[in-house]
């Protein structure tokens, strides 16, 4: 789960406190997802994702049989590779076309058996929570994060209710394409808390 961040010198600073560690460095990441001609993938709440950093990883991300309804919940499937370009004209080559470029910062910290992310999107900062509902509960209790005001929504789920409600003309979410735009998300962060339902 996600939630909107407004400091994030002040989230690193509560995470320190807790022994949190910093894994790395900040590091830029562009994201390309792939879909069929007729969004199939999309149509199915999957994901199939080429994504370059430091190195290049392919991911595949589809609903689990069951969920619980408080988290987010995907199975994931993930395969570091050599070469973007060649892993690209793969895909191509199964009949998936590339579809979206989706751009952010991320910085990674661990905390017991959790894995924090804080992330700088084109339109907002967040906290990514990944781990067991076990591990992430008292993380968001000791963090001072409100639980209802909680994120289940993927960030292109969320840009495309942005793109719907600023009359964005563009599909891909880079810095380059939000440099033009005024896009705060605090002023639609009520359609995505999950309390507030």
């Amino acid at each position: 789960m996600k939630f909107m961040i407004l400091n994030l010198s002040g989230l690193r600073g509560r995470l320190l406190g807790l022994g949190a560690v910093r894994i790395g460095e900040r590091t830029f990441e562009q994201n390309m997802r792939y879909d069929t001609e007729d969004g199939r993938l999309l149509k199915n709440n999957c994901l199939l994702r080429l994504r370059k950093d430091r190195g290049t990883t392919l991911t595949f991300k589809s609903p689990p049989p069951a969920t619980d309804a408080r988290f987010k919940i995907h199975r994931e499937l993930e395969v570091s590779v050599s070469d973007f370009e060649t892993m690209d004209a793969i895909l191509n080559a199964l009949g998936y076309v590339r579809c979206q470029i989706y751009e952010k910062w991320r910085e990674t910290w661990q905390l017991n058996d959790a894995t924090l992310c804080m992330d700088t999107m084109p339109f907002g900062r967040f906290l990514e929570i990944e781990g067991s509902p076990d591990t992430i509960m008292p993380i968001v209790h000791a963090l001072g994060l409100s639980w209802e005001r909680r994120i289940l929504s993927s960030y292109l789920g969320i840009f495309e209710i942005l793109r719907e409600k600023e009359g964005l003309n563009f599909g891909d979410v880079t810095f380059d394409n939000f440099n033009t735009v005024n896009v705060r998300f605090d002023r639609y962060a009520r359609l995505f808390e999950a309390g507030r339902e």
